[in-house]
C-alpha cells in the first residue's frame, strides 16, 4: 500500500535538504514532488541550478531524460532538475516539480476541490491538512510531498522532519489573526507580505 507523506518548509533549502533526503533512502524521483512559493522572484528561469556540482545546469543535463513538471528524471540531477514556473490558483507564481504539481495544474482552477488542494486530497492527505499546506505556500513556504510504501513511512517521515514547519502551531497562529481556511480564489501573497511572514516566524529568506 502507498501513502502520501508531506512537510511544509519556511524556505527552499530546507525543502531541498529534504528532497536530497529521500532521494538518498532510495524514493524514485517520479513520487516525490517540490512547490515553493516565488512571489519575491527568488526564482527565475534563468536560475542556475547545479545540484551535482559540476559548472552544468542540472536542467540542461536533465533535458534528454524527459526532465520537466511531473516527469521522473535519471542520473545524478535528480528532481530538482525538472523545475519550473507554474501559477497554482490561490498561490500565485511557484516553483515546481514532480507529479503534485502536474495534478495540482490540471486541477479545476478556482474550485474548492481543486488546485493544490484538491491534488493533496486526491493523493490521500486529510481534508484537515491539505489547506493547511496550500496557506503555508501562499505564505511563502515550501511543500514537499512523497508517495512511499506504508511500510517505510516512519522511516521517511524522520528525513522529512528535519527543519519541518510545526503545522498545528502554525496554523492556529494564523487563526488567532483570523485566518479560517485556504482560499484558492484569494488574492495570493506579494513580496512584501511574503517577507513580513517570514520575519514573523524566523524564516529568514531562501
Amino acid at each position: 500500500m502507498t501513502v502520501t507523506i508531506s512537510r511544509l518548509y519556511d524556505n527552499y533549502a530546507d525543502a531541498q535538504k529534504a528532497v536530497q533526503g529521500l532521494e538518498s533512502a532510495g524514493v524514485p524521483h517520479s513520487d516525490i514532488s517540490i512547490v515553493a512559493n516565488n512571489s519575491d522572484n527568488w526564482y527565475s528561469a534563468g536560475t542556475k541550478v547545479d545540484r551535482d556540482h559540476d559548472g552544468v545546469d542540472d536542467r540542461a543535463e536533465g533535458a534528454g531524460k524527459g526532465a520537466g513538471i511531473g516527469a521522473g528524471v535519471g542520473g545524478a540531477a535528480g528532481l530538482l532538475a525538472g523545475l519550473g514556473l507554474l501559477a497554482i490558483p490561490g498561490l500565485g507564481p511557484v516553483v515546481a516539480a514532480g507529479w503534485l504539481a502536474a495534478t495540482a495544474v490540471g486541477a479545476a482552477a478556482g474550485a474548492a476541490t481543486g488546485g493544490i488542494v484538491g491534488a493533496l486530497t486526491e493523493a490521500g492527505v486529510s481534508k484537515e491538512d491539505a489547506p493547511l499546506y496550500a496557506e503555508g505556500v501562499r505564505r511563502g513556504g515550501t511543500l514537499v510531498s512523497a508517495r512511499v510504501p506504508d511500510g517505510d513511512r516512519t522511516r521517511l517521515e524522520s528525513i522529512l522532519n528535519q527543519s519541518a514547519v510545526n503545522l498545528g502551531d502554525r496554523s492556529a497562529a494564523w487563526q488567532k489573526s483570523g485566518w479560517k481556511t485556504f482560499d484558492p480564489a484569494s488574492k495570493p501573497y506579494g513580496a512584501d507580505e511574503v517577507q513580513k511572514e517570514r520575519q514573523r516566524y524566523g524564516a529568514g529568506i531562501r
